[in-house]
This record gives C-alpha cells, sequence and structure tokens, in this order.
C-alpha cells in the first residue's frame, strides 16, 4: 500500500489516512478477532458436546437405576413373602448385587470421566494443532505480505525508473524537436521511412522503385513513390506516400485529415494505385495509434499509417498486388479470347453492313438506271411522237403545197389575176 492511502469507514464515512504500519495493525487485529472467534467456536462446540455426551450417560444409569430399582421392588415385595431366613439370604445378595451394581456404576463414571478426560485432551491437542496451524498460517502470510511488499516496491522502483526514463526521453525528444524546423522535422522522418526501406531493398523489394517524387508538373508533388513490377514488367503495386510530422512547439496544429484532398490529387496525378500517408500528426489521437487507418470512405485506396508501419504497409499491398496480378493476367487472357470473339463477330458484321450498304447503293443504281431507262423511253416515246407528228404536218404541208395552184392564189384577188395573166 502507498503511504498516505485514504481510507472511508464503511459505518461512519468517514475518510482517514493509513500507512503501511497501520495497515499491518488493522490486519493483525482482524486476524487474531478472527482466530479467537474461531478458537471460541471450537471450545464451545467440544463443551456443548461433553454436556450432551454427561447427560446421556446420566440418563441412561438413571434410566437403568430406575429400571433396576423398579425389579428390586418386585422382588423385595416377593420376598415379604417368604421366610425370614431366606430373606436374610435374599437380602444378602440383594446387597451384593447393589454392591456389584454400584461397583460397575462407579467403574462406568470413572470409563466416563476416563473418556471425557481423552476427549477433552484430544479437544485441547487440536486446539493446540491449530493454534500452531493459524501460527503458521500468520507466519506465511507475514512472509507473503513481507514478499510481496517487498516485490511491489520493486515494482514500483522499476515503473518509477521506467517512468523517469520515459519523462527524459520524452525531455530530449522535446528538446531535439525544439531545435529542429518544421521542414527539419518532416524530412527527418523521410530519411527515416528511406532508410528502413532502403536496408530491406537488395532482399525483399529488388524489383521495386521507391524515389522522391520532383515532378511538380501538376502543381503539386507527394514525398515519394513506390513502384514494383514482376519478371514482365507488368506493375504489381504503386503507392504515392506523404509523410508529415509537427513540431510540438508551433501555435497551429495540423491535422490528418488536411492532407487528405491532396494526396489523393497527387496519386491521380502520378497515376498511382493506393495512397499512404506516414504521419506523426495527432498523436494523443487513439484512432491512429491502433495500426493501419483505412480511409477509403472518404477517398479511394487511401491510408493513414504511424512509422512503425511503413514497411507492413507495403508487404500487405505488395501480396495484395502479387494477388491481383494473378487475377489481372487471368482476366487479360479471358479480356483478349473476347477480344477475338469480338474482333470476329465484328469483321462478320462489317461484312455484312458493306455488303447490305453495297447492295443498297447497286439496288439503288439499278433502280436509278431503270427510272432513267424508263425516262428516256419516255422521253423516246415523245420524240417518236414529235417526229410522227412532224411528219404528218409535213404530210400535210406536202398536201397543201400539191394543192397549191395560181388560180387558188389569186382567187378573189383581181390585181395578183392581172398580173399573172399579163406575164
Amino acid at each position: 500500500m502507498s503511504a498516505n492511502s485514504e481510507v472511508k469507514c464503511p459505518n461512519c464515512k468517514e475518510v482517514f489516512k493509513v500507512d503501511d504500519a497501520v495497515y499491518t495493525n488493522i490486519i493483525k487485529q482482524v486476524r487474531d478477532q478472527q482466530f479467537d472467534e474461531e478458537l471460541q467456536s471450537r471450545l464451545d462446540a467440544a463443551n456443548r458436546e461433553k454436556e450432551a455426551a454427561l447427560k446421556l450417560v446420566e440418563a441412561n444409569i438413571t434410566s437403568l437405576f430406575k429400571e433396576q430399582l423398579a425389579q428390586k421392588d418386585i422382588e423385595i415385595n416377593n420376598l415379604k413373602l417368604k421366610s425370614k431366613d431366606e430373606l436374610v439370604d435374599e437380602v444378602s445378595k440383594k446387597q451384593e448385587e447393589i454392591r456389584q451394581l454400584q461397583s460397575k456404576l462407579d467403574q462406568t463414571e470413572i470409563q466416563k470421566k476416563l473418556e471425557l478426560s481423552n476427549a477433552v485432551r484430544a479437544l485441547e491437542k487440536e486446539k493446540d494443532q491449530l493454534e500452531n496451524d493459524v501460527k503458521l498460517k500468520e507466519a506465511e502470510k507475514e512472509n507473503l505480505e513481507k514478499s510481496l511488499k517487498e516485490d511491489f516496491r520493486r515494482e514500483l522502483d522499476h515503473i518509477a525508473k521506467d517512468l523517469q526514463l520515459k519523462d527524459d526521453e520524452i525531455e530530449r525528444l522535446k528538446n531535439y524537436k525544439q531545435k529542429l524546423s518544421t521542414k527539419m522535422i518532416g524530412e527527418t522522418l523521410e530519411q527515416h521511412c528511406e532508410t528502413e526501406f532502403n536496408k530491406l531493398r537488395a532482399t525483399a523489394f529488388q524489383n521495386a522503385y521507391f524515389e522522391k517524387d520532383n515532378d511538380a508538373s501538376g502543381g503539386t508533388k507527394g514525398d515519394y513513390i513506390f513502384k514494383e513490377t514482376d519478371h514482365a514488367d507488368n506493375e504489381v503495386v504503386s503507392i504515392m506516400f506523404e509523410m508529415k510530422n509537427e513540431n510540438d512547439t508551433t501555435s497551429t496544429k495540423k491535422k490528418n485529415e488536411d492532407f487528405f484532398a491532396k494526396l489523393d490529387k497527387d496519386r491521380r496525378d502520378k497515376g498511382c494505385e493506393y495512397a499512404v500517408l506516414v504521419s506523426l500528426l495527432e498523436s494523443d489521437n487513439e484512432l491512429y495509434n491502433t495500426g493501419i487507418v483505412d480511409v477509403s470512405y472518404k477517398y479511394e485506396k487511401m491510408y493513414v499509417i504511424r512509422p512503425q508501419f511503413f514497411i507492413p504497409m507495403i508487404t500487405l499491398l505488395r501480396n495484395a498486388g502479387m494477388k491481383s496480378l494473378e487475377y489481372k493476367a487471368e482476366l487479360s487472357v479471358m479480356r483478349n479470347q473476347n477480344i477475338d470473339i469480338t474482333n470476329f463477330e465484328d469483321k462478320i458484321n462489317d461484312f455484312k453492313t458493306g455488303f447490305a450498304r453495297n447492295y443498297e447503293l447497286a439496288s439503288r443504281k439499278f433502280m436509278t438506271a431503270i427510272s432513267e431507262i424508263d425516262k428516256t423511253i419516255s422521253h423516246l416515246e415523245k420524240t417518236k411522237a414529235a417526229l410522227l407528228s412532224s411528219e404528218n404536218n409535213l404530210r400535210l404541208a406536202n398536201n397543201k403545197a400539191d394543192d397549191l395552184t395560181i388560180k387558188k392564189l389569186t382567187h378573189g384577188n383581181p390585181t395578183m389575176k392581172q398580173k399573172f395573166d399579163n406575164l
């Protein structure tokens, strides 16, 4: 128990302080009281058993004597009927029997006393054994209490030392952070992640690319881009990383969600599949301290992690990408098969479409030609009719020319008649 701990009395509700000595004294008083109560209970039970045994013996003896006395009275009444000599002999015999019975009674009493004495001694022995057991238990309890107290003190000392080391470490980190600028803090986190990756690059990430994002053509850029391909140069996974830290002494505290929109834009601009924010912001937020946090409900395929989950996060996404690559390969084969079938169907459809178009064009040209022929026939019929009409007119004209005479010309024209007559 820590020094000066407060204890509340269950009866008077008064709160008072106790130390280890007072606590030990209270435990001893409670233990002694329990032992005395248990011992008194055992003694009372033994006395009750003794009294019950004595009463039982007394009742048995009294009953026996009453039976014998009644028997004697019967015998005495029978003796009164006998002669004096017989009576004297009978009395002598009865007295002898009485003496024998008295002797047996005395022996029985002695035996009961002896049994009672043995029972008392057994109870006393049991009492002594209980006392010894209680003393032994008390000694064991005291030793256990001392051991527990010693262990507790050592544990407290150990915890106090650990807390002091933690406080010293926190103070050292605070002093270290205060000496760094905000830019340097972020770069320190980036260097930490890059160092952790380079430790495993040669063994676990031989086909991986992990470099700083220096392309700011889209207006912004991320911190690091991770990409990994298989032996066939197929992309397994690609991740856009953003590393964020903050000085404890800065007046404005940033939140992780303040960087989600920019990180998502950088991921899309650079064609990465995943976006991961490695953050030391919001150090007292239990959501981000539990492990890998999926924030894809806000931004697609985005996660927030602490620096200790940097390598496990890459491993998880890489393994998921390898599995996805197998599905992609199977899907690509099926897609190519579907593309071949689709191309074959497209060619058939193109042929059908071209044939139908050519047929339609030919049919349209044929109908146009037929129409033109019909128009030509109609035109020729008109020309024929015109020619026939012209021939008829020529015939009529010829007939009229044949019928034309001087006489007819001068008929009714005396002047012209006179002219022709003069000629």
